[in-house]
C-alpha cells in the first residue's frame, strides 16, 4: 500500500476555517452542557459498565482506554466528583501515567441498548485511599487504585452514531471468527505465531483461563 500524502490545499489550519464549513452551533447545544452531575447524569452512569477514558500526556500525545464492570461501578462521591476503579490490566499504564503529567480527562459512558451516551470532562487525580478503593471491591478484590475526576463539564450526546453504525442491531453483529484471534494478532505484531494451528489454539485457551484469574 502505498503511503496516503495530504494535499496542503485541503488541510484546515485554524478555527474559523472549520466553522466556516459547518452551520452555526444551535443554541440548545451550548445551553445542555453543565457544570456538575445532575440527576439524569447520575442516573446513566449507574446504569453504565462501560466508559471510555481519554486521556493526553504533557507534550499533547493521546490515549483513549476501555473501562468496564458491573453497572454503576463509577462511584459518584458528589456532583462534582466521580471515581473509576482501575482494575488489573497489562501494567502499560498509558492512561495513568497521562494522567500524573495532564490530569485533563474525557469520559464517556455508554448503556447496552442505548443510543445516546454521556460525556464527562474534567481533572483526574490517582488515589490510593483505602477507604474508597474498599468500597469498589468486586469478588473480595478492592482495586490498587482509584481515578478521581473532577467534573468540570457535563452533557448528553445524541444517538446518530450509534444508529449510524447499528451498533446493537443483532442483524448486524459480526462473526468474531471472521478475524484471528486476539492472542494471534499480538504474536504475529511481535515475535510471530505459531503455525500449527493446535498450538495456537492451546495458547487462546491459555489465554482464557488467564482472563478467568485476572479479572480482578
Amino acid at each position: 500500500m502505498n503511503e496516503f500524502k495530504l494535499d496542503p490545499d485541503h488541510v484546515i489550519a485554524d478555527e474559523e476555517s472549520l466553522r466556516s464549513l459547518f452551520h452555526a452551533v444551535a443554541p440548545l447545544a451550548v445551553d445542555k452542557c453543565i457544570d456538575a452531575l445532575d440527576a439524569h447524569a447520575q442516573a446513566f452512569i449507574r446504569r453504565s459498565p462501560f466508559v471510555c477514558l481519554g486521556t493526553q500526556n504533557a507534550d499533547g500525545r493521546a490515549d483513549v482506554s476501555p473501562r468496564g464492570d458491573p453497572p454503576g461501578f463509577v462511584r459518584i462521591l458528589d456532583p462534582n466528583t466521580l471515581a473509576i476503579p482501575d482494575r488489573p490490566g497489562n501494567n502499560r499504564l498509558d492512561s495513568l501515567a497521562n494522567i500524573v503529567s495532564n490530569p485533563n480527562v474525557g469520559l464517556l459512558f455508554v448503556i447496552p441498548g442505548f443510543d445516546d451516551t454521556l460525556r464527562v470532562n474534567g481533572e483526574a487525580t490517582l488515589v490510593t485511599d483505602p477507604g474508597l478503593l474498599d468500597t469498589m471491591a468486586v469478588r473480595d478484590r478492592a482495586p490498587g487504585l482509584a481515578i478521581v475526576v473532577r467534573v468540570r463539564e457535563v452533557f448528553m450526546h445524541c444517538a446518530k452514531a450509534f444508529r449510524r453504525s447499528q451498533l446493537w442491531n443483532p442483524d448486524h453483529f459480526q462473526d468474531r471468527d471472521g478475524m484471528p484471534s486476539l492472542s494471534k494478532i499480538i504474536l504475529d505484531q511481535t515475535t510471530g505465531a505459531p503455525d500449527d494451528d493446535a498450538e495456537m489454539r492451546r495458547i487462546d485457551a491459555d489465554l482464557e483461563v488467564e482472563y478467568g484469574k485476572t479479572l480482578y
